[in-house]
């Protein structure tokens, strides 16, 4: 039996949490509770399995996915003002808070194809290798994507600012299992070099900062994700084909 002391039970006597985890605090969606509570519940067993205090902070994560889940309230998300349990204006992610990532690369080719090839999106799987599929109808879009421990998440996103051939900026609606922002400029390279691509992506990952952790410990850190994702882009426009080596255009998170 858990504690008194414990953040769960503490919530029973004080009777914010009903049979069923909904409490008046509730701000995470159905889904995305599930997802946290999958996730947490494979990082706590890979965790314990492991072993040492590495497994033990693991299992920790785990442990705080699984809190999320049960109760349905994401601090983060209170921080923000943003709630998943209900549909309504779009979420985007305020100022000092998510993670925020910004990557550039030179591509040699003119900044109109650029633009035109990656506001397709229906196509960015092909080089964005963590995404699983993209619908898009006018402004609005529909994403999954492939997520840690096997898992996917998926979100909706709406386009809030565009200029043809030279910005795309969008930001995901309330709902989604993740609350991102960012955008992709397109800018002439001087000397007649091409284009540079600059992505600066912010985000709020399905369990905040702890999900931020658990990508990093599953080796899928967004940061490296977003570097390899421009790689791939620059390698396609420029030869036709998308590679699967590592390269080094810059980055910065």
């Amino acid at each position: 039996m858990a504690s008194a002391t414990t953040p769960i039970s503490r919530e029973l006597v004080t009777g914010r949490l009903r049979p069923g985890g909904a409490t008046s605090r509730t701000n995470v969606s159905e889904n995305e509770r599930l997802l946290s509570l999958l996730g947490g519940g494979l990082l706590a067993a890979f965790g314990l399995g492991r072993g040492g205090l590495p497994g033990l902070g693991l299992a920790a994560l785990g442990g705080g996915l699984l809190y999320r889940g049960l109760t349905g309230h994401c601090d983060v998300y209170r921080a923000l003002g943003v709630s998943t349990a209900e549909h309504g204006p779009a979420s985007s992610v305020a100022a000092g808070a998510g993670v925020k990532v910004g990557c550039a690369s030179t591509i040699n080719r003119p900044a109109g194809d650029l633009y035109r090839a990656w506001r397709d999106f229906e196509r960015l799987p092909r080089f964005m290798s963590h995404l699983v599929s993209v619908k898009s109808e006018g402004n609005r879009s529909h994403w999954s994507a492939r997520a840690p421990a096997g898992m996917t998440v998926e979100w909706d996103a709406e386009i809030i600012n565009e200029e043809p051939g030279r910005l795309i900026a969008w930001r995901s609606l309330a709902g989604s299992q993740v609350a991102t922002a960012g955008s992709v400029t397109f800018t002439p390279a001087p000397g007649g070099r091409g284009t540079e691509v600059r992505v600066t992506l912010k985000y709020d990952p399905p369990g905040g900062k702890l999900g931020s952790w658990l990508a990093w410990a599953f080796g899928e850190e967004p940061t490296v994700q977003v570097r390899e994702d421009l790689r791939r882009f620059k390698q396609l426009m420029e030869t036709g084909e998308a590679p699967s080596t590592r390269g080094q255009p810059s980055c910065r998170a």
